[in-house]
């Protein structure tokens, strides 16, 4: 991993926003999960503006219903359904994932769970995984710092919301800069 650039690019990142979902958002505590909202609204909006290629995935949908509507708006193409903890261990997550792009971008719900084996099983795929801790939850917040720190461990690179959208920009200059830093504010 040390030779791979550290900082994300948007033309190298590709997003992958997993399973925020309406009947599983309750589950969660309440300020933190209207800031994973928040801050996964400002991901997929900066991935929008600069042409990052997004995935978003829900973990069955018919038992825990659809992206948090917060979210659909922002959304390209339709959400993979999956019943598999790790977005890895489900192919139609992987004929998205982009050859040409070596760096993978991962927020949503569960820290513990889904984020943490997707973003180790993104790893062992030859993926830079980029986990971007304030744009990600899980009911208990113990379960989140070991889940940060198994990942870190890893290999992941653990980053924040407004350092990830800086470094897709690059600079501060164009009407993409002016509509992120609003989205910022």
């Amino acid at each position: 991993m040390q030779s791979l650039l550290q900082k994300a690019s948007a033309s190298l990142s590709q997003l992958a926003i997993v399973d925020v979902q309406a009947k599983l958002a309750p589950a969660m505590p309440e300020q933190e999960m209207q800031a994973v909202i928040k801050n996964c609204g400002i991901l997929l909006q900066a991935a929008n503006l600069l042409n990052v290629a997004h995935i978003v995935t829900e973990q069955y949908p018919k038992g825990l219903g659809h992206t948090v509507p917060e979210l659909a708006s922002f959304i390209q193409q339709p959400p993979i359904e999956k019943i598999v903890f790790s977005c890895a261990g489900e192919p139609k997550f992987n004929r998205y994932l982009t050859r040409d792009h070596s760096q993978v971008v991962v927020a949503g719900m569960e820290a513990h769970i889904c984020i943490l084996q997707t973003a180790l099983d993104l790893l062992s795929m030859g993926k830079q995984v980029f986990v971007v801790e304030d744009a990600i939850i899980s009911r208990n917040a113990a379960n989140k710092v070991n889940a940060i720190a198994r990942m870190r461990s890893a290999g992941c690179i653990i980053t924040n919301t407004e350092s990830l959208v800086f470094e897709w920009l690059g600079v501060a200059s164009g009407d993409a800069f002016k509509a992120i830093s609003k989205l910022i504010r």
